[in-house]
């Protein structure tokens, strides 16, 4: 699995077909969508318009939580297939654990398991998922998650999950990984910025890169594999030239310093599919809705 790669959540049809094609000329390979960020189809006909050798690509895509039961499952996976255009997935995860209907969350987990046997999943794994419900999967289910995406950034670290992770042999996939969530989703007024904090914009000085070419460099030196969002190509290809320097460990010192402990995302423990209960549409007629 490449360490960098591409998220399209939150992006329009065109932006997000644009952003993938983009991506993959300045050198990605990983792309990560979802079946509940409805641009799959989009992502799927960027990477065609690239012309890159589909072997040549590591594509993710996320269930839903309408979706986790067995026959849904079959179903909502079959249709990423057919929106993305591809005969496998490098990677299919769980988007979000549902405490309150874990069976369901199990029944998911034990189905996708179905398409690693066979082929049409080359990894699978989780998103979202805390230590508890890790232990409570791996109790009732056969095959260790490849990767865990959660949240992390500088300003929420998760050194506790992240060392859990590694115990287990599970890789962190960092969502978030520039704390955009603080500024797109802030949880106050006093939201945090880190491309004006002054910690990281020292460090940009130091090493002649920009505040998010930093904290991409402390994710890869930390272990963790990272998917900014951008549909900016300038941001694209700034957050890929990553790989020409080395940070301190007294820089990821002062980085992990700068760790609140509060999350901009929502709760894992507190999704249900009430409260996050939108549902998709995965038959063969609503296909052409993903590229509206």
């Amino acid at each position: 699995m490449p360490a960098i790669g591409l998220g399209v959540m939150q992006g329009t049809q065109r932006e997000s077909e644009e952003a993938v094609l983009f991506a993959i000329e300045s050198g990605y390979r990983l792309i990560d969508t979802a079946s509940a960020y409805l641009n799959e189809k989009s992502v799927g006909e960027g990477i065609r318009r690239s012309g890159i050798k589909r072997s040549d690509l590591f594509i993710t895509t996320k269930l839903w939580v309408t979706d986790y039961c067995t026959e849904s499952t079959k179903i909502a996976f079959e249709a990423s297939l057919r929106r993305l255009g591809t005969d496998y997935v490098d990677l299919y995860l769980l988007h979000q654990p549902v405490p309150t209907e874990f069976d369901k969350t199990v029944a998911a987990y034990k189905t996708a398991e179905t398409f690693l046997s066979d082929g049409r999943a080359r990894a699978i794994g989780v998103s979202n998922f805390s230590a508890s419900h890790l232990e409570r999967l791996m109790n009732e289910t056969s095959i260790v998650p490849a990767v865990n995406q959660i949240e992390v950034h500088p300003f929420f670290i998760q050194k506790e999950l992240r060392a859990v992770n590694a115990k287990l042999g599970i890789k962190i996939q960092a969502w978030s990984p520039l704390a955009g969530i603080h500024v797109y989703v802030p949880n106050s007024k006093d939201a945090l910025n880190p491309h004006k904090h002054p910690t990281l914009v020292a460090l940009g000085e130091k090493y002649k890169k920009t505040p998010a070419q930093i904290m991409l460099r402390w994710h890869i030196q930390i272990g963790n594999c990272a998917i900014p969002k951008s549909f900016n190509a300038a941001r694209i290809k700034e957050n890929f030239a990553i790989f020409d320097f080395e940070l301190s460990a007294e820089d990821i010192s002062s980085i992990d310093k700068l760790n609140t402990g509060v999350r901009g995302g929502p709760d894992p423990e507190i999704i249900t599919t009430t409260t996050f209960g939108f549902t998709i549409d995965n038959s063969p007629q609503a296909d052409d809705a993903f590229r509206q």
